[in-house]
């Protein structure tokens, strides 16, 4: 990494501290939409150095996301987390806040095209991919194989199918990828500025996940779940007893139980049920 994203604090550990650095950046507080803006116009007008590593920040966790969907090549996690962390930095000094996108989902295609380069000079094959389609089937049919295993002719053909390719440039990627025999560099310009060599546009996305879609209705999960935590305990105790009876336990409680329970009528328990879900309802907006 450079020196400027050791100063940022972004240096992945390679030992068992990773676990904590995953722990750390989960804990780091998501921005919304109108902090992320402003804080990518200070950056965008200002050249504000301070409101670039907020976002940065606030997104490693996207990265970490990313990266786990790599392990199945064998290399170090750490690594993989550590150059997904290189294409945020990248994608934070060209998002434009003035389109009207998340910067997760501008930054998702940096942060993957970061990530298949270092595959790609790591992965020990003899000319692995040299070419842009080469490289588009080589994550499709790295992806294929870890479901098939070996391919069959017939398995061949619905692969060629399924990529739009041929038989034949199936079958011979397949052969480059068993020969573990040499070292691969595909020499990446590394001028940031230039984005022929090495641009997202190069890489085919997996259609079927939508990373920032995924991440992002997580997120709004997780945040959902802890306001509405927040909310239950500002209710009072019979409230707050009535509305996990009827909608949070596994085994959902009648009204009548309830009744009985607090020695009311079931009428009455439904009317404290409804001012409960109406202070929630205030309280989660």
């Amino acid at each position: 990494m450079t020196a400027h994203s050791e100063s940022m604090g972004l240096m992945v550990p390679r030992t068992g501290s990773l676990d904590a650095y995953i722990a750390s950046v989960n804990g780091i507080p998501m921005l919304s939409a109108e902090e992320e803006k402003s804080l990518a116009e200070r950056l965008q007008q200002d050249g504000d150095l301070q409101a670039a590593k907020q976002l940065i920040m606030s997104h490693l966790r996207f990265v970490v996301h990313v990266a786990r969907s790599y392990q199945g090549y064998g290399l170090p996690q750490a690594d993989l987390i550590q150059e997904g962390n290189i294409g945020l930095m990248k994608a934070v000094k060209r998002f434009d806040p003035t389109v009207g996108v998340r910067l997760v989902s501008f930054a998702v295609h940096w942060i993957k095209a970061e990530i298949h380069e270092f595959v790609l000079r790591n992965w020990r094959i003899v000319k692995v991919a040299t070419t842009k389609a080469q490289r588009k089937l080589f994550f499709n049919l790295r992806k294929a194989k870890k479901r098939l295993g070996w391919f069959t002719n017939d398995e061949v053909d619905t692969v060629a199918r399924e990529l739009g390719v041929s038989s034949s440039e199936v079958m011979e990627m397949e052969s480059r990828m068993s020969a573990h025999d040499a070292a691969f560099d595909m020499g990446v310009d590394e001028d940031d500025n230039n984005e022929v060599a090495f641009s997202p546009s190069q890489y085919l996305e997996d259609k079927s996940s939508d990373v920032a879609a995924t991440i992002e209705a997580q997120d709004w999960e997780e945040q959902a779940s802890k306001r509405l935590a927040h909310a239950i305990s500002s209710l009072d105790e019979r409230s707050q007893h009535i509305v996990r009876a009827r909608w949070l336990d596994d085994n959902k409680t009648t009204l009548h139980d309830l009744a009985d329970t607090f020695q009311v009528s079931a009428e009455r328990i439904r009317q404290l049920e409804q001012n409960a879900m109406k202070k929630l309802r205030m309280a989660m907006q």
